[in-house]
């Protein structure tokens, strides 16, 4: 498939690698055509892997990644235009996370809504699927690196475009039984208000430790 990966930070870069590993062709999506992280990725990627503007990526794309920050994933949308994500399933990553005032973050959008929900009521052409968001990027692209059984979510309101998203979950390595559908895209509520806690578990691991939660049922 033709995949557009926008953002060019480390989740960016994990998605994008995986995903022309796999045998995808993918275009890392940046503000500018010629930005520096997403031509040197495209060149050490290997055949499959390009890189371009936000339009260029998306334009080009079946599949969108919004792997942007979530205070810029609306910018960056905007940037790679309605029409090019029309149709199309787009997989949010994001998370709300506003550091301005300093650590621990706040969210610029809870309880009630989504970025998740705001991007879909502004691109309502385009089929949003939330998912990987309360994952490291490493273990969102290779979830055996940790120990015995854990959980990716997955929320949208189209069930087509969630069973593409769990066929490229699959692919990357999770299990189909640890992959859960929580509904439709209201549930990226609570995926998103996860992430001030995972924040405090990631500050209490030895550095460099990878964690995740699984769901524990009788």
């Amino acid at each position: 498939m033709k995949i557009a990966v926008l953002g060019t930070g480390p989740v960016g870069h994990a998605l994008a690698g995986k995903l022309v590993s796999l045998g995808h062709e993918v275009t890392m999506g940046s503000r500018e055509a010629g930005n520096p992280k997403g031509t040197a990725w495209a060149a050490q990627a290997g055949p499959g892997a390009s890189a371009g503007s936000f339009a260029q990526a998306a334009a080009a794309a079946e599949i969108v990644v919004n792997a942007t920050s979530g205070t810029v994933s609306l910018a960056a949308l905007a940037e790679a235009g309605a029409r090019n994500l029309s149709g199309k399933v787009l997989i949010d990553v994001s998370n709300p996370l506003d550091f301005s005032a300093g650590f621990p973050p706040s969210l610029t959008v809870c309880n009630t809504d989504s970025i998740a929900e705001t991007i879909q009521r502004t691109y309502p052409q385009a089929r949003v699927v939330k998912t990987l968001n309360t994952l490291s990027a490493p273990v969102m692209v290779d979830p055996g690196r940790l120990p015995g059984t854990h959980d990716v979510f997955v929320a949208g309101n189209h069930e087509d475009a969630k069973a593409t998203v769990v066929g490229i979950l699959q692919e990357f390595g999770w299990p189909p039984g640890h992959i859960r559908d929580l509904g439709g895209l209201d549930a990226a509520r609570g995926m998103e208000m996860w992430l001030p806690l995972w924040l405090r578990i990631f500050l209490r691991q030895p550095e460099g430790k990878m964690f995740n939660i699984g769901i524990v049922s009788e």
